[in-house]
């Protein structure tokens, strides 16, 4: 009640913004602030957002901020071009108009530059790791230093005043690892403003004062001065010519995946939480299961900017999370489905591991699909039969096909199909066909063409690489080629610089990578469920290029590691896309998963850029999705994780896969980005997807936006052994109808015993498509099937906008 406390922020983390994606955020966000809420009540609410260290700023963050209700946004670290300009020029201070779609001010933030990061001035360090003298004001000893102290402090508040707007200037004081000695620093504190301000019977003009964030930010309120306007975002951010932060952008790639995946799997388990009723509740599932999500947004985690053991309790976390949901997801199945035999989870289809399937001659594969719209999808299931069949949820047989596993691990694979409705599960049975023909061996040729109905794409004859990708429906046909390469990473030991590449920074010691193999050894395989080129560029890197029968996208499968360091170098392994686009320099990267940004290389919207870093200072985050455009063609590029990314030269398009380095970056983390395990004792292998599509300009976000989407929310596979018992309900959605395209369900979770919180968004841009980028009206009341909302009503959504409801429920 006395208002002694002011919480900034108030997630349950300060997220990273390069490697989050956006839904990770928000719910992050949401954790901590009803914690506070209810601990504190309303007057916790934190009135600024305070992101002090995240590395380079994304526009998104900004967005999602404003629509929480902050009134600004504070950081510390922008690039230091960027911040001698702003600094000469008094633009420290600005408001961020973070998006192109939402009406402003929606999305509008007054955002302020702190002067020292978050650091105290230097020389005012009054903590027990600080090394700072502390203030002496007894005049009869002989180190008695307050005046020192003054003289010194108001030189620093006058030269900080000279880059200011106004007469009001903020000094952080305290840092990393303190307050553990508050009493030193308070008393130093109380010293330093009764001394400064006894100046001012002298004539000083300084005035200290402890104070707030919002305090602070209410004062330049009432300056009521006129403000610098901000369309972009603050990526890529360097602290000086040869360091630029874009290396962990990539970093840790496992880790990137997982917590995508975890991301996945905990909207599932809400969701199901909520359609499964009170019986799905039974079980160790909680709080600390999104808890475990939560914290993996911060920025030294899913950023890969941490120790190798906390990289590794990060996971151990999200896998108890997971561990905790399958409970939940079991019961609430069951409640749906009527069947409560036990459900098998297989987490390692990845690396086609599934004991139940390599094994059983009969299962059933329940598919849970936590999008708001049907979905198409491939389950691609390790087996040691030769012949299947499969059926649907009506008994409908399904076009299955064995062909030769891919990977080590299992002898065969099953490949087939489902579709699954909106919100909802299906289930489709498999068994074992004893005396069925051993699948076809692959062919072991160069592969000329593999296709469907919607796209081509030719390999050339003589490399085993890909040379043109053809839109069928469109008569769009682009010239393509496909590599793996490596940029030799800098040890430090170089003229210009010292600064090695480590976690963060990406310092490659040459602008031109090495190719890794001029030819790729190629096989094919063509069945009528996918057709497949399987590419061997060498012992540590391999792909499979995929064409599934319905689809719209072309996927690009890659396996890479352990990279090799055996010649002492580290290495940053990246995919190149060579294409005949007209690119103009110019190329596009997502924000935070969700609005796309123009991208210019060697150029800065707000102040001219000296490029000293020709590929490092050319990545940016690409968090979901990326594309090159000319007038014609436009082709966009799916990723499964956040990864880096840039664009060269014209016409081409790079992603940082993996990196594997020797040497620290000297940013903290205090050793080399060298991942190691007791499963690969030789260095890390990482497998991945990318999807590619082929678009006019005009319509392609009605492709990548549904892809994207999939990307994240992905169907959840769960089997059970054996024959289904009668009367099992094999099919069920949670809706009544499926979302109009430009409506994604963002959130469906229990928020307590009787009521839900429900958010909805509209996923495109205002200006992406013709069609999907129009208002849409939802109606509340009958969308979701298994409770009764006592309310009508109808929500309009507009272009980019995300609605959030309560909903109090009475369960049907």
């Amino acid at each position: 009640p006395a208002g002694r406390l002011e919480f900034v922020n108030g997630g349950w983390c300060m997220s990273d913004e390069a490697a989050t994606h956006y839904s990770a955020v928000i719910d992050q966000m949401t954790i901590g602030l009803r914690f506070l809420n209810e601990t504190f009540g309303a007057c916790g609410r934190p009135r600024v957002a305070w992101h002090i260290d995240p590395f380079g700023h994304a526009r998104e963050h900004a967005s999602m901020f404003a629509q929480m209700g902050f009134d600004g946004f504070f950081f510390g670290r922008l690039d230091y071009q960027d911040r001698a300009r702003r600094m000469r020029d008094k633009e420290q201070e600005l408001l961020w108009r973070a998006s192109d779609s939402l009406t402003p001010p929606m999305a509008d933030l007054f955002t302020g530059i702190l002067p020292n990061g978050y650091n105290p001035p230097e020389g005012f360090c009054w903590d027990q790791l600080c090394s700072d003298p502390p203030i002496r004001d007894d005049p009869d000893l002989e180190d008695y230093n307050v005046d020192d102290v003054v003289g010194r402090f108001l030189v620093i508040a006058n030269s900080q005043s000279t880059v200011y707007k106004t007469n009001h200037i903020i000094m952080t004081m305290g840092s990393d690892f303190q307050y553990e000695n508050a009493n030193l620093w308070y008393k130093n504190l109380d010293k330093l403003i009764h001394y400064v301000n006894a100046q001012q019977a002298n004539g000083s003009k300084v005035n200290v004062l402890y104070s707030t964030p919002s305090c602070y930010l209410q004062e330049l309120h009432r300056a009521n001065l006129t403000w610098p306007l901000k369309t972009d975002d603050f990526f890529p951010y360097a602290d000086d010519a040869h360091d630029f932060w874009t290396g962990y952008f990539t970093s840790r790639p496992a880790l990137k995946r997982y917590e995508r995946i975890s991301n996945s799997n905990l909207q599932t388990c809400n969701q199901l939480e909520v359609l499964g009723g009170l019986t799905s509740r039974k079980g160790p599932f909680g709080e600390g299961d999104k808890k475990a999500m939560a914290v993996a947004q911060h920025h030294d985690a899913v950023s890969g900017t941490e120790k190798q053991h906390v990289a590794n309790d990060y996971a151990r976390k999200l896998a108890n999370g997971w561990q905790h949901c399958q409970v939940l997801v079991s019961n609430s199945l069951a409640a749906l489905s009527g069947l409560s035999a036990e459900r098998i989870y297989c987490d390692n289809l990845n690396v086609s591991v599934c004991h139940l399937t390599e094994s059983s001659k009969k299962f059933s594969v329940n598919v849970y699909n936590p999008l708001a719209r049907p979905v198409t999808w491939p389950v691609r299931l390790p087996v040691n039969g030769t012949a299947y069949s499969v059926s649907d949820a009506s008994g409908k047989a399904v076009d299955c096909q064995v062909s030769m596993c891919a990977s080590s691990f299992a002898v065969n694979e099953l490949v087939f199909q489902v579709q699954a409705p909106p919100l909802g599960y299906t289930t489709y049975t498999v068994a074992l066909i004893q005396d069925g023909p051993p699948p076809a061996p692959a062919q072991q040729r160069a592969p000329t063409v593999i296709q469907n109905k919607f796209l081509q794409v030719t390999f050339d004859h003589e490399t085993g690489l890909i040379s043109s990708l053809n839109n069928l429906e469109t008569k769009q046909s682009i010239k393509l080629t496909q590599n793996f390469y490596w940029y030799n990473a800098s040890d430090g030991n170089n003229v210009a610089s010292r600064q090695p590449s480590g976690a963060y920074i990406f310092r490659p010691n040459s602008s031109t990578p090495v190719i890794i193999s001029q030819t790729a050894k190629t096989e094919i395989i063509k069945t009528s469920v996918v057709q497949e080129v399987r590419q061997w560029f060498a012992p540590w890197v391999s792909q499979v290029v995929r064409l599934y029968a319905d689809s719209r996208a072309l996927e690009l499968e890659w396996t890479v590691g352990p990279v090799p360091i055996d010649d002492s170098v580290g290495k940053e392994v990246i995919t190149r896309l060579d294409t005949s686009i007209k690119t103009a320099e110019y190329f596009y990267t997502d924000s935070n998963g969700r609005e796309v940004l123009q991208r210019k290389k060697d150029f800065r919207p707000t102040w001219n850029l000296k490029q000293s870093e020709p590929i490092a200072g050319n990545y940016y985050p690409i968090n979901s999705r990326a594309y090159i455009k000319d007038d014609v063609d436009q082709l966009t590029v799916v990723t499964d994780r956040s990864q880096g990314g840039g664009s060269i030269q014209n016409g081409s398009l790079e992603i940082m896969l993996h990196r594997r380095l020797l040497h620290d970056d000297f940013r903290g983390v205090g050793e080399p980005l060298n991942e190691i395990s007791g499963i690969f004792p030789d260095g890390l292998v990482v497998r991945g997807r990318l999807l590619l599509t082929l678009d006019p300009p005009q319509t392609a976000a009605d492709t990548h936006r549904p892809l994207a989407e999939g990307m994240v929310l992905q169907p959840l596979l769960t089997f059970t052994d054996g024959d289904l018992k009668p009367n099992t309900q094999l099919e069920f959605s949670g809706l009544l109808a499926a979302l109009p395209p430009a409506v994604h369900l963002l959130t469906l979770s229990q928020w307590d015993e009787d009521s839900v919180l429900l958010r909805l968004e509209h996923q495109y841009q205002s200006s992406e498509s013709k069609v999907s980028s129009q208002p849409v009206t939802v109606n509340l009341q009958p969308l979701l099937k298994t409770f009764e909302d006592p309310s009508t009503w109808e929500v309009t959504l507009r272009p980019m906008e995300i609605r959030t409801f309560l909903l109090k429920v009475n369960l049907r």
